[in-house]
């Protein structure tokens, strides 16, 4: 089967080397290149690509978008993805005719409009600019077609042009353009983020590498009737700056421009893949971050990909923690070579750990060698009893509210809605268990920022408010008492360590209660004596939480079983 697709592919760009098959030979309207140039703190570039990606949604097939990271608002900091090119700079300097370049703006087919000074020009001009061009007639006609040999890397691009009119330079240039979508990584934007920042934007149509060069390479002639075929060759590097190709996110724009500047028309495609070495190959792509638990219920997000040749239309996944109880899912749907989705697992249970490990498998296929995967997660930090919350509504404080929850899943704090910028301080007292803190938005802007710490200042959740429409986090308390509270010095608990017993010294007639991490009580023992001993044999091994208490709280505090 692999060879049989080796070989189509190469009859297929033999039989493009000699003939004419992919591009029109007819008179067509002209198509956009909409070239911008943006930056990842260009806090408007954001309604930017808002505005082209609707221009393109508007005319499907007739408008190619190309975005460009260059100039100061392109220079990361600390661990911010670097998407700049060695092409970016010497394309703005053109657009902008050599003056200063100002973000974000855009050229339309590179073409200095009536009334402008520059091709570059500002996002309120990109749609009345790009519907002019959209109505004109075109005098070449480009087509485009790639490939990418998963094994090697490797991908072929076929560019056809057909002259049905005579250009005004007898020598044009053919360009072709690699782009990278759906790329996380920060931006600045005022017009989505409270505070104007996020880690988790989406980069589309980011311009990666110039297969022709920075100016393309010159074709001729330019005359009726010319038919011109090229195919190029090119092997996708892993990275680009230290950013992770993702072949399934990689698309082609190609464009024939009569010198740097106008280009007459262009088109665009998205690579096939070829050459897999299995036909039924679907494979877990990553298991999405688990947040620090306390025993919770959890519901494992896991990403899909299909790695084979074959559509992948139902997977069975089975899943467990730190090796408890499996439970088995069976996804359905339809994924095509190298598409990928993220599933939510319905929710398991668990008997936590210090750490706690989840694994997932899928049913067996063609290539087992990557059907299972782990991901660790912790135990969720321990807190005192007393806990405070500092939260700045914003400007949505109609839509903000919080809970907390406990291990039973019942509300035992909650607030909200608010008022806009509003400063809410609230103090819990949370008796030993395990908790949720949730903070929600209901239209999904998040609101101001927010701080939960214990009484020992240990930050149970902060957000400076890009949380969307909400974020959670777990927390367990442990019962430390505050300073006001009586406390008994003298009591003595050894060995501590214990395998079997626990000897208590000078508590007498208090009653002590014995919880796991959970908050669940394990034991009590009422009235007990000056010199108690207590049977702990039967527990497993694990860290516990121990209560003293006469007619309040005297004193908590923790033991170890070991065996």
């Amino acid at each position: 089967m692999i060879k049989k697709i080796l070989l189509s592919v190469l009859i297929f760009f033999s039989l493009n080397a000699i003939s004419q098959v992919i591009v029109s030979t007819s008179p067509e309207k002209r198509n956009v290149i909409l070239e911008e140039f943006t930056g990842l703190h260009c806090g408007y570039c954001p309604d930017g690509h808002f505005i082209s990606q609707n221009i393109q949604t508007a005319n499907p097939g007739d408008v190619f978008l190309v975005n460009i990271h260059e100039g100061g608002f392109s220079i990361p900091s600390g661990g911010e993805p670097d998407f700049r090119t060695q092409f970016g700079t010497p394309i703005a300097n053109e657009a902008f005719g050599g003056g200063q370049h100002s973000f974000p703006s855009g050229s339309v087919n590179r073409h200095v409009f009536t009334g402008q000074s520059t091709a570059a020009m500002s996002r309120s001009q990109w749609n009345s600019k790009s519907n002019e061009v959209l109505n004109e007639v075109s005098y070449v006609n480009v087509a485009v077609e790639a490939d990418i040999d998963v094994q090697t890397n490797e991908i072929t691009i076929h560019v056809e042009v057909y002259y049905t009119g005579n250009s005004p330079e007898s020598t044009n240039l053919l360009n072709v353009a690699l782009l990278q979508n759906n790329t996380l990584g920060w931006q600045t934007d005022y017009g989505n983020s409270p505070d104007g920042n996020t880690n988790q934007y989406n980069h589309m149509h980011r311009l990666v590498h110039m297969i022709t060069g920075t100016w393309g390479e010159s074709i001729s002639p330019t005359t009726t009737g010319t038919f011109i075929d090229k195919t190029y060759t090119y092997t996708i590097p892993a990275d680009y700056n230290d950013i992770p190709v993702e072949i399934a996110d990689l698309e082609i724009v190609a464009f024939i421009s009569e010198t740097h500047q106008e280009i007459p028309s262009g088109s665009g495609c998205f690579p096939t893949f070829s050459n897999f070495e299995f036909a039924n190959d679907a494979t877990l792509k990553t298991i999405i971050e688990i947040d620090d638990q306390c025993g919770f219920d959890i519901a494992p997000k896991v990403t899909l990909e299909n790695v084979g040749e074959g559509n992948v239309t139902s997977v069975e996944l089975t899943y467990s923690v730190n090796g408890g109880d499996s439970e088995t899912y069976t996804w359905n749907g339809l994924l095509t070579s190298l598409q990928k989705e993220t599933i939510e697992l319905p929710e398991i249970s668990y008997t936590i750990d210090a750490v706690n490990t989840l694994t997932v498998s899928l049913e067996d296929d063609e290539n087992n060698s990557n059907n299972t995967s782990t991901a660790n997660f912790d135990n969720a930090i321990e807190t005192t009893s007393t806990a405070n919350m500092i939260l700045n509504t914003g400007n949505s404080g109609a839509q903000c509210t919080w809970t907390i929850t406990n291990f039973a899943g019942d509300t035992v704090y909650s607030g909200g809605p608010y008022g806009n910028n509003q400063n809410i301080q609230e103090t819990f007292s949370l008796p030993i268990e395990c908790y949720e803190f949730h903070i929600m938005n209901s239209t999904g802007n998040s609101s101001g920022s927010i701080l939960v710490r214990d009484s020992d200042n240990n930050v149970i959740f902060i957000n400076n408010g890009s949380y969307g429409y909400g974020a959670s986090s777990y927390f367990t308390t442990n019962g430390t008492l505050s300073s006001s509270d009586q406390v008994l010095t003298n009591i003595a608990m050894y060995p501590n360590p214990t395998n079997s017993i626990l000897n208590i010294e000078n508590a007498e007639n208090s009653t002590i209660e014995i919880y796991d991490l959970l908050g669940r009580l394990i034991l009590t023992r009422s009235n007990i004596s000056l010199h108690e001993k207590i049977d702990v044999s039967n527990l497993n091994a694990g860290t516990y939480l121990i209560r003293f208490k006469n007619e309040s709280i005297i004193a908590t505090d923790k033991f170890i079983i070991s065996k």
